[in-house]
């Protein structure tokens, strides 16, 4: 699986930093959907699921957490830190997100809006699906 990071360009100076988020640029897709997740307690993991078309870019804005991202294939785990870099998931890449540190604010910026159609929230059926 390949995983990918987009580098956001920070900008600022002894006032504080700024980072746009720009369709085209650097958001590969047109964003017509943002949300953001926040206090997340301690041991919580979320998300348990895949989409079927969306695509997403997650952006830890404050804080850290991990991923695990899975095709069917292979699982990999990464971690966001950093506010100036976000992950790219592709649909079909079924993730959980787990290990939010205490202030972690992370932000998902979605290339359609909410649709429970396109989710795949059953472990199995998503392992069926990919390997179809």
């Amino acid at each position: 699986m390949n995983v990918q990071y987009l580098q956001l360009q920070a900008h600022g100076d002894d006032r504080g930093s700024l980072i746009a988020l720009e369709e085209g640029k650097n958001i590969p897709f047109q964003v017509k959907r943002v949300y953001y997740m926040f206090d997340t307690g301690d041991g919580v993991r979320r998300g348990f699921h895949a989409h079927k078309s969306l695509k997403q870019v997650a952006i830890a804005v404050r804080g850290s957490c991990r991923f695990l991202l899975d095709d069917g294939k292979e699982k990999i785990d990464v971690r966001l830190d950093n506010p100036c870099q976000g992950l790219l998931i592709e649909s079909f890449i079924w993730r959980e997100m787990y290990d939010f540190s205490a202030d972690c604010v992370l932000m998902v910026l979605a290339d359609n809006l909410y649709d429970e159609a396109d989710y795949v929230r059953d472990y199995a059926t998503f392992l069926a699906m990919v390997t179809a």
